[in-house]
């Protein structure tokens, strides 16, 4: 394992779509562990599903080969395959509306273009245990904000 190789768990939550949402990230490194969550009040599942993979790379101090984990078909596919068709039309999705999350798309984009990223998918509640801990990360971001209010 090289020093600069890093592992990311995301997932993100929300108490109705939208509602009060969290997101959580757990990063992996070596024998390392770092836990990282937070929420908005008012917000959807899939910012927040954003939110969790752009607050993990953000905590990185320096470029690095990062796999993010993430049960999000919509994070995975839209940085993966979706992005390079908004960019080129203009953050303007095939259906000619715009690109909703637009503003985080660009913070990811950004964020990935600093790394070396692999998207892997997993399977959401179905056991696995980083993705898990990941869900309860994004949970604790929900119930940060019922302490703040």
């Amino acid at each position: 394992m090289t020093p600069d190789f890093i592992d990311i768990y995301t997932d993100g939550a929300c108490k109705g779509n939208p509602g009060p949402g969290g997101w959580g990230a757990l990063l992996r490194f070596g024998e390392q562990e770092k836990e990282l969550f937070g929420g908005e009040a008012n917000t959807t599942n899939n910012r927040m599903e954003l939110m969790g993979v752009i607050a993990a790379l953000e905590a990185l101090k320096r470029p690095c080969k990062a796999v993010v984990h993430t049960d999000s078909q919509y994070v995975q596919k839209g940085i993966s395959e979706w992005i390079h068709g908004w960019k080129k039309k203009g953050w303007i999705t095939a259906a000619k509306q715009p690109v909703k999350n637009a503003d985080l798309w660009k913070r990811l984009d950004a964020l990935v273009a600093q790394h070396e990223v692999e998207w892997r998918w997993v399977r959401g509640h179905s056991g696995h245990p980083e993705n898990e801990r990941a869900d309860q990360l994004a949970n604790r971001g929900v119930a940060s904000l019922a302490q703040i209010g």
